[in-house]
């Protein structure tokens, strides 16, 4: 099978790159820029793909406040471009998106509780940022125009980068609890770090099942970016003070879910597993980092 994998310089292409089976066609941005359908069409004609997974993004989260139009285009727009051609020469399509689509909170207005049970695939989404109002889009476009999808969401992930140091969670606590005399830290985001390893993986299996849909993919369990950071610096054996902190105190242009857990049983029910625990990917990989 001849995949054509969009987003090739990312962490999750870069692990994808390792684990999928068959001829995976590489398409970073420069190859293919999902936001211009003439591009699309004539790149992957030019490919002709069996499959085509999306991991494209424009991620800059906070920017994003500032500029809606151009991460609409890209996380919106691309995601349209790729569901038509899909469409048109019947090959199955999966696309990435994220737990920014659901805001955390439920109940009635002025009445909202922080939620405590994990988001379900059938549960109504309720983007509270620019970015995560154009990730709901994108997988509304992959899901109203191309029949065979795959919509995966998924979580902070780590994965292997090509510049240590950089490129999720992970690599900038590493870096910063070595430069920093003490570290302050968001603790009232309630979510589940995700390994791109482990993501990789589920994702190989559910394509092999053909059974198409929505579904969330995150590692297991829960925790706060400050209870993350301070698991990442006990196993780094890095010894930094961390201070916890409120959204508020942090002041991100963005808005982002105070609880985006998602419930994975439907994922597991159809590849046959379940997903690590966060705290054992994290661990693996710490052990492998740098191999």
């Amino acid at each position: 099978m001849r995949i054509a994998l969009t987003g090739a310089d990312g962490q999750l292409s870069t692990q994808l790159q390792h684990t999928l089976r068959g001829d995976v066609i590489p398409l970073g941005h420069d190859q293919l820029d999902i936001s211009d359908a003439e591009t699309v069409e004539t790149v992957l004609a030019s490919h002709k793909p069996d499959f085509v997974i999306n991991a494209a993004a424009y991620n800059l989260v906070d920017s994003a406040e500032e500029e809606p139009q151009v991460a609409y285009l890209h996380n919106a727009l691309g995601p349209r471009n790729l569901a038509l051609y899909c469409e048109k020469y019947e090959i199955p399509l999966l696309h990435f998106s994220t737990d920014y689509v659901f805001s955390g909170w439920e109940g009635d207005f002025g009445n909202e509780v922080s939620r405590e049970r994990p988001y379900l695939e059938t549960d109504l989404p309720n983007p509270k940022s620019a970015y995560a109002v154009s990730k709901l889009a994108g997988e509304d476009f992959v899901r109203s125009l191309c029949k065979r999808h795959f919509v995966v969401r998924t979580c902070g992930l780590f994965g292997k980068t090509r510049q240590q140091g950089t490129g999720n969670f992970v690599e900038t606590m590493l870096r910063l609890g070595t430069e920093r005399d003490e570290l302050t830290i968001v603790n009232d985001q309630r979510c589940t770090p995700t390994s791109c390893s482990d993501l990789a993986d589920a994702v190989v299996a559910l394509i092999e099942t053909e059974a198409f849909g929505l579904y969330h993919a995150t590692n297991a369990g829960s925790t706060t970016w400050y209870e993350f950071a301070v698991e990442i610096f006990r196993l780094a054996g890095i010894d930094v003070p961390v201070r916890p902190i409120s959204s508020e105190q942090f002041g991100a242009a963005a808005r982002r879910p105070v609880y985006s857990v998602l419930d994975n049983a439907k994922l597991s029910s159809v590849i046959g597993k379940e997903l690590p625990d966060w705290q054992a990917a994290l661990d693996r990989y710490l052990r492998q980092r740098g191999t």
